[in-house]
């Protein structure tokens, strides 16, 4: 992935996951192709930070990690059973 490629700030609504680039696009991707965001709480998806050089966002409270790179080729993270 281009290292370029950083993200700046992330939002939600009911529907989406909004993350702002450091280039000025905003890329969303459904909530659903999270689960473990989706039935989080409002607080906890507000206490992210951005990690590996912006590429990717953490969220420790709910020990998830998600990568810029797979929202942007339209990748839903599968869940381990």
């Amino acid at each position: 992935m281009n290292t370029s490629i950083a993200g700046k700030s992330v939002t939600f609504d009911n529907r989406y996951l909004h993350v702002e680039l450091t280039d000025g696009r905003v890329i969303s991707t459904p909530m659903n192709w999270y689960p473990e965001l989706l039935n989080a709480s409002v607080k906890a998806l507000g206490e992210y930070r951005f990690i590996c050089q912006g590429t990717g966002i953490e969220w420790e409270s709910l020990d998830y990690h998600l990568s810029i790179e797979s929202m942007l080729v339209g990748q839903i993270q599968q869940v381990a059973a």
